[in-house]
């Protein structure tokens, strides 16, 4: 045997994420409804994916699934190559609605997690305060949300997210209850924020500038029952050999050519 291969030299980690011939089928009153069908692909580890497609097309289902709060009907959900068979510490989840208890000041609603999973909490506070001060929260620790505008809500979040110190980040619509201009500000900083901490991400939105702008490759569903339709990979080469911002990202001369080619295959129901 090649001594290589017996030793594991050369061989290739399997991706963070994958799907695996992936179906979803569920009953209701009105019948059977087929929500995924036939999904297979795959994230490495440290890629930024955004998922698009029309609404009830699958996307956030495809997040319940690699969350295990959901199990698919068929084939298989892997993490590290490896079966996905309940909720996990390796994945945080953020949601459109930023979801902080009211009553709790910004550093406690970040140590929610740590409180309910029994991790040691003076570590946990220390880590908390350390990453919501790197994301300008330093001096509202002992803030309610109450008190805080809408972005700052969101960088919130994903701080108490970060605290559990997560492998993969999933992100549901995060952004769309925002208003344009702190939308664009936000999905900026915590861009930044993700790929300068190395986590692997995936993106569901609606919105085809923002998956485009962020995003190393846009996997494309089809309407319901969600199929993979295309999958595009993202470079700026106009822009020189490091990744953009994605505010710059939205100026650059091949953005508007992956715009018209993600939104046409998104109307087009073939």
């Amino acid at each position: 045997m090649n001594k290589e291969v017996a030793s594991g030299w050369g061989r290739k980690a399997p991706p963070k994420v994958e799907f695996r011939n992936v179906n979803l089928r569920y009953f209701s009153e009105s019948g059977e409804t087929h929500a995924v069908k036939d999904m297979s692909f795959s994230v490495d580890q440290g890629e930024f994916v955004s998922i698009v497609g029309q609404s009830g097309c699958g996307k956030s289902t495809l997040l319940s699934l690699l969350s295990g709060l959901m199990r698919p009907t068929d084939g298989q959900v892997l993490i590290d190559g490896k079966p996905v068979t309940g909720p996990s510490p390796q994945v945080g989840f953020m949601l459109q609605q930023d979801t902080l208890f009211e009553w709790r000041t910004i550093l406690e609603n970040a140590l929610l997690g740590p409180e309910i999973r029994n991790m040691d909490l003076v570590a946990a506070r220390e880590r908390a305060e350390r990453i919501l001060t790197s994301y300008g929260l330093g001096q509202f620790l002992h803030h309610t949300p109450g008190q805080l505008s809408g972005g700052m809500r969101q960088r919130a979040a994903l701080g108490r997210t970060m605290c559990m110190e997560p492998d993969i980040l999933l992100l549901d619509e995060p952004f769309s209850a925002l208003d344009f201009q702190t939308r664009l500000a936000i999905a900026e900083e915590i861009g930044d924020i993700i790929r300068r901490e190395g986590k692997t991400a995936i993106l569901v939105t609606h919105d085809i500038p923002e998956a485009i702008a962020m995003a190393d490759r846009v996997v494309v569903l089809s309407p319901r029952p969600g199929r993979l339709k295309s999958i595009h990979e993202i470079s700026f080469d106009s822009l020189g050999p490091t990744r953009p911002s994605s505010m710059d990202a939205r100026d650059a001369e091949e953005f508007r050519d992956y715009y018209h080619t993600i939104w046409t295959e998104m109307e087009n129901h073939g």
